[in-house]
């Protein structure tokens, strides 16, 4: 399953399985410009912030070194991992931290991303040489690794100068040496071409089927033949350590979503492209805007995306629910607390799937003739789930009964080991369970746990909203520009507003201003109807969406 993750990555790494990372990459926070480092101001950033700059650049690389050991811990055999950063640190993070963990047998490459043409800090009186471009190293876990070699377009002079030749049909081509190099010494076989005799690098069968196919021309009597080499089935130029084609996202670009680092799509698809293959996992554990998520998805990989800002994981959210598609395949997004309503009106099945794993069990995929038993965990123990209130003493004996007809080896194993011979999952319990339970554990040594849905996943409460509007401005051909209010409840505060202003409920939310902090938006609308939505997301990534219909048509009114 692809997930989002809110939270602290070194803690989430540590759950994760080892071996189980086919790429990862990670852009953590610079070793630069303190103030320029807050982003996102939420309370998670900040935190983390204060982590990574509490003692200097000693205490900023002990701590991304202890998350980069964990990632060696989590990448395959075949792995890759690239770590993007500027010059502050660049050399700290070579030296102490990739060459340490991974070996100097398993650097890759410098790659060197030049992001700008040039600095106009000399007007500023500064006394340097300006700096546009940043580091990204490349390492692997092992000898045996995934690499695709990818290729980048022959610039125009190349072209001119090497591929000057026009075919009548128009298509580009270069003359090539046919001759085979060394000689019969290497096995190259000696015959006639058109006159000359040589020692080729082909086969003369091989020979007269390409002099048949118009590739072998002589261009004037008495001159060794060639072989013409078309343009338009050449790859490129193999990609090389200096990237200088890729720019940085513009204001005016349409993936831009006010995210100040934020890295082109181009980048991340170059990279991902190179070491990965379609269905591997790709890990980003400092997430930020979402690109590499975002393009993880795209390209058909499975990916797990980190970050400890709410606004970091439901900006990526978001920019996955836009682009997505009924190809796309499903993902997850994990936060601190669950909205109490969306887990309590979840479908029955759903709910005890969802809950089982929670728990950290294996849910029971038969759903039907299971004898109420919903999963189990790792050791087999058997899971039964309610998604209901005081759950009586009757769910509890049916419970047990299931449990000795399902395994009594198992059953009797756990008595004698003193461990639960079984788990009740429910929103709560009524007295007469809670009194059976214990009369079990006193009078027949059975004991079976009681877990309440907050105990395994904390719940809350989400945000409520309310849209109002009104007419700004109208045009004479009825197009009318309207600004919408939004007005929000929340016990712990609203991070940020989305809005979409052609919303579809059939193709799901996507957002025409992802993310914005003062609830107020203006849009014009040509005449007819339209659906308007915005999502309030609070503090702690919980979520409400609020729609309205509008009519623009002499008048502009709620539909």
């Amino acid at each position: 399953m692809n997930k989002l993750i809110l939270g602290d990555n070194l803690e989430i790494m540590k759950t994760l399985e080892s071996e189980s990372v086919d790429l990862i990459y990670l852009d953590p926070p610079f070793f630069s410009n303190r103030d320029y480092e807050i982003i996102w101001g939420d309370e998670g950033e900040i935190r983390s912030f204060k982590d990574r700059w509490a003692g200097g650049i000693d205490h900023y690389i002990a701590w991304l070194k202890e998350r980069v050991e964990m990632m060696h811990r989590l990448l395959k055999k075949t792995g890759s991992i690239f770590l993007h950063c500027d010059d502050h640190a660049n050399a700290y993070i070579r030296v102490d931290i990739l060459d340490k963990i991974f070996g100097l047998k398993n650097f890759r490459s410098v790659i060197t991303w030049k992001r700008n043409s040039a600095h106009n800090d000399a007007k500023q009186g500064r006394k340097a040489l300006g700096n546009i471009s940043d580091t990204v190293y490349y390492y692997t876990k092992g000898g045996k690794h995934t690499f695709n070699q990818l290729y980048t377009p022959y610039t125009d002079t190349y072209v001119s100068d090497f591929y000057k030749y026009i075919d009548e049909d128009g298509r580009r081509y270069r003359l090539d040496n046919l001759t085979g190099p060394g000689g019969a010494s290497k096995g190259n076989p000696e015959y006639e071409v058109m006159g000359i005799t040589r020692h080729w690098r082909y086969s003369y069968a091989k020979m007269q089927k390409l002099i048949k196919e118009g590739r072998i021309i002589q261009t004037k009597k008495g001159t060794v033949p060639a072989y013409k080499r078309y343009l338009d089935e050449m790859p490129g130029v193999a990609l090389q350590n200096i990237w200088d084609d890729i720019k940085v996202v513009q204001s005016q670009s349409k993936e831009r979503i006010g995210y100040p680092t934020q890295k082109p799509e181009a980048l991340m698809e170059r990279i991902i492209k190179m070491a990965s293959n379609e269905g591997d996992i790709v890990l980003d554990p400092f997430m930020g805007g979402g690109t590499t998520i975002a393009v993880a998805d795209k390209l058909n990989r499975k990916w797990i995306g980190i970050d400890q800002s709410v606004q970091a994981v439901k900006v990526t959210e978001l920019r996955l629910d836009k682009q997505r598609d009924m190809f796309s395949a499903p993902f997850s997004v994990q936060l601190y607390k669950y909205d109490y309503d969306t887990v309590r009106n979840k479908d029955s099945f759903e709910f005890e799937r969802w809950i089982v794993q929670q728990f950290g069990g294996v849910p029971n995929e038969r759903q039907r003739g299971d004898l109420g038993l919903d999963g189990k965990m790792p050791d087999n123990t058997p899971i039964q789930a309610k998604r209901q209130d005081n759950i009586g003493r009757n769910i509890v004996d049916n419970f047990l009964s299931a449990i000795k007809r399902a395994d009594k080896r198992l059953y009797d194993k756990n008595i004698k080991e003193k461990k639960p011979v079984g788990y009740v999952i429910a929103f709560s319990f009524g007295k007469g369970a809670v009194q059976e339970v214990a009369r079990l554990k006193v009078k027949e040594k059975v004991i079976i746990e009681l877990v309440t849905v907050e105990e395994i996943v904390p719940l809350a409460m989400k945000p409520a909203v309310k849209v109002n509007m009104q007419e700004l401005s109208r045009d004479a051909k009825g197009s009318a520009t309207i600004e919408f209010t939004a007005k929000s409840r929340s016990e712990v505060g609203i991070e940020f507003y989305s809005w979409d202003f052609d919303y579809d409920a059939e193709k799901g939310f996507k957002a025409s201003v992802l993310r914005e902090t003062e609830g107020r938006q203006s849009h014009p609308f040509k005449a007819g109807e339209h659906t308007i939505a915005v999502k309030a997301v609070d503090n702690e990534g919980l979520e409400s969406i609020e729609t309205l219909k509008l009519k623009v048509n002499g008048v502009v009114k709620k539909v």
